[in-house]
């Protein structure tokens, strides 16, 4: 059995859906529908059933999946293996972030790494916290950079090694004009506020910041899909909203928007990245991980009083963890 043929197989059984997977396997539909039926012709099995909702494992395609994630994840680590035997480094990285997190940090960093590491070429995709975590555990990507609060299964399966880079702050933003009085986070949760949709790791945040002082969450203005749709609402006076400061440093320094003090504990997003733990790690991952752990980190640099927060949380977050 090909490793090409099992990753396609898996594609399809995540999937259930031929489209789906061909475009996870960067592979025209026929290619996939003649790569799966190769597959059954070698092991006189048929491994799919059409249903009603998509395409549905067969008994044989059940007890097919453990072992070809398994014959993958040894022809990854063989490979991986040989590699660093032979003292090559080059290679392919598929690297997942939040979209937050992939303009922020990414972005900016990626091109110096690039250019220090000529022989590594890397992808990006940006995705929610659970699709990169989903992604990892199919191998689709090579690393994951999240915030640490959202990826509690990150943090307790055995299959996944995590670092936290750095602790990203909070900023309580607000629409010019709108400075408010100083006021305990009791009063402040009577004041509206613009939220992501629950399940989104910046909802967490948001509920927690509150939940951590025994104060139920404020009444929510608006719910949106995204940090940015947050920043415009703000803007547009809708209300007030608790996001990474570092999706919002633009805004800020553009006059968009205003950084209230926030009435207790400092609050940060710890900036994790996680990857699967493996007996040989590819020497590629090895050169990213070590850099990110090295220069992947917020500037320090600028003046006023959010550069100001962001390096206290910083140092806060360095003391206590």
């Amino acid at each position: 059995m090909h490793p090409r043929l099992l990753k396609t197989f898996l594609a399809v059984a995540r999937s259930r859906n031929i489209t789906r997977a061909a475009e996870t396997v960067h592979l025209a539909q026929s290619s996939v529908s003649d790569q799966i039926q190769s597959l059954e012709a070698e092991l006189g099995a048929a491994l799919f059933i059409r249903s009603k909702s998509g395409l549905d494992l067969t008994p044989a395609g059940l007890a097919l999946k453990p072992i070809a994630e398994e014959l993958l994840r040894l022809d990854g680590e063989a490979r991986a293996a040989v590699l660093l035997a032979a003292g090559q480094i080059g290679g392919t990285l598929s690297i997942g972030a939040l979209e937050t997190i992939a303009s922020a940090r990414l972005a900016p960093w990626l091109p110096g790494f690039q250019a220090s590491h000529p022989d590594i070429a890397v992808r990006m995709k940006v995705a929610d916290s659970g699709t990169l975590l989903r992604q990892l555990e199919d191998g689709e990507i090579d690393v994951a950079f999240c915030f640490g609060r959202d990826v509690s299964n990150g943090g307790t399966d055995q299959r996944f090694a995590r670092h936290t880079i750095a602790a990203e702050p909070l900023a309580l933003v607000a629409a010019p004009g709108q400075n408010l009085a100083p006021c305990d986070l009791a009063a402040l949760a009577a004041k509206r506020f613009v939220a992501t949709e629950p399940g989104c790791v910046y909802r967490h945040m948001f509920d927690t910041a509150f939940a951590e002082a025994g104060i139920g969450a404020s009444e929510l203005a608006a719910e949106v899909g995204s940090i940015g749709a947050i920043a415009r609402l703000v803007a547009a006076g809708a209300g007030l909203g608790l996001v990474p400061r570092l999706a919002v440093i633009d805004a800020l320094e553009r006059g968009e928007l205003i950084e209230l003090p926030w009435p207790g504990r400092a609050q940060v997003a710890p900036l994790t990245m996680i990857w699967r733990r493996r007996r040989v790690r590819p020497p590629a991952l090895r050169q990213l991980l070590a850099a990110a752990r090295d220069t992947l980190a917020p500037p320090r640099s600028g003046t006023g009083s959010g550069s100001e927060s962001a390096n206290r949380s910083n140092a806060l977050f360095a003391k206590n963890s």
